[in-house]
């Protein structure tokens, strides 16, 4: 681990997220509607008698405590959480998104949220046209924006950056060098010596991070890096996929692969099916719908969404009540999930026949 690694983690806090009653849960509980609920709790006019008695037995049992910073936010008249991603497209912030949006309900805030393409450009005029809203907060997954730039913003508003950090911005990222280099330790202890590097494009930290803990890996185990294996700077799908099949197509081709995002891994696959690869391992960053209906199912390195939105969502709430903190730097830990893909030794050392990653 290098200097800036070893900052980043002394500098950060993993996060414990216990289970506690939603208004979602005393709504089910009492047979009401949220916004019932929510009458109850800011103490309105016009819910009978039997039923604000049943709202606030349910309250009582379930232990429920009402979110006062969202009940602040209603009264001034800002209710609206804003949120920026990569694509809605991608797996991971399409959960994302889905979970800080059952939060915001859950506490009578709404969400509006806009993508960014990977674009810089657009990046800036989203963020622009995001924030004209009266906003109570921001989560943001930086593409080019600065910190400088997110500082503005912060001096309105509480941010919280998402996925990739900025200095002086609060965030809630995983560990990239240590879950890329857990899952090449893993390659290279069954057997594999020739492993890919499937990248994405443009270029984050986050993929920067992923890569130096590939080559840490094979450093540490004192094989040499074949860059040759390693594919970056391709833009979309398509050409993955492409990059990926001529891999695969090589007379000395890998016998592991790592697919370093969602995108980067379905695109993978979809060269590994076409191809008829076999013998192949393979283990994504990042879970995806299908990943464990494939035949063998697609071992992953799951950055659980819940988690991530959950942490995101709560120190935005942490941060209303108090906007003079100081910034924190959240790491969520990652697991590794064994489906089989990633448990396949290379042929020479295997005892028996395994199949690649097929329909």
């Amino acid at each position: 681990m290098n200097a800036e690694q070893a900052a980043g983690s002394s500098a950060s806090r993993r996060v414990s997220l216990p289970a506690r009653a939603r208004i979602t849960d005393v709504a089910t509980r009492a047979g009401v509607s949220i916004k019932t609920v929510s009458r109850v709790v800011n103490e309105e006019q016009g819910v009978r008698d039997e039923t604000r008695e049943r709202v606030l037995a349910a309250i009582i049992e379930l232990g429920f405590v009402p979110n006062t910073t969202a009940r602040s936010l209603k009264k001034g008249g800002q209710d609206v959480i804003g949120v920026v991603i990569d694509s809605i497209s991608d797996p991971f912030f399409a959960s994302l998104v889905s979970v800080i949006e059952d939060l915001a309900i859950s506490r009578d805030l709404s969400v509006v949220f806009a993508s960014t393409g990977f674009d810089a450009n657009r990046e800036r005029e989203q963020l622009h046209r995001l924030t004209g809203h009266q906003l109570c907060g921001l989560i943001v997954v930086p593409v080019a924006v600065t910190a400088d730039e997110l500082q503005i913003y912060r001096r309105r508003f509480p941010v919280v950056a998402v996925d990739r950090s900025r200095e002086g911005i609060d965030s809630v990222v995983v560990d990239d060098f240590g879950a890329a280099r857990e899952v090449t330790q893993q390659f290279i202890s069954l057997g594999h010596r020739r492993i890919a590097f499937i990248g994405d494009d443009p270029e984050y930290p986050t993929n920067s991070a992923r890569l130096a803990g590939f080559r840490a890996a094979l450093d540490e185990a004192g094989i040499p890096v074949d860059d040759s294996l390693i594919v970056r700077h391709e833009h979309d799908r398509a050409s993955m996929a492409a990059a990926s099949a001529r891999l695969l197509q090589r007379p000395d081709a890998p016998t592991a692969m790592l697919g370093a995002t969602s995108r980067a891994s379905i695109a993978t696959i979809d060269a590994m099916r076409a191809g008829g690869s076999e013998e192949i391992a393979f283990i994504s960053f990042g879970d995806f719908e299908t990943a464990d209906v494939l035949t063998p199912g697609v071992t992953c390195v799951d950055q659980d969404p819940n988690l991530i939105g959950s942490a995101a969502f709560r120190r935005l709430l942490e941060l209303i009540d108090n906007p003079a903190s100081e910034p924190v730097h959240i790491v969520v830990p990652t697991t590794l999930v064994p489906r089989g893909s990633g448990e396949i030794r290379p042929r020479a050392s295997a005892n028996e026949h395994h199949t690649g990653v097929a329909s």
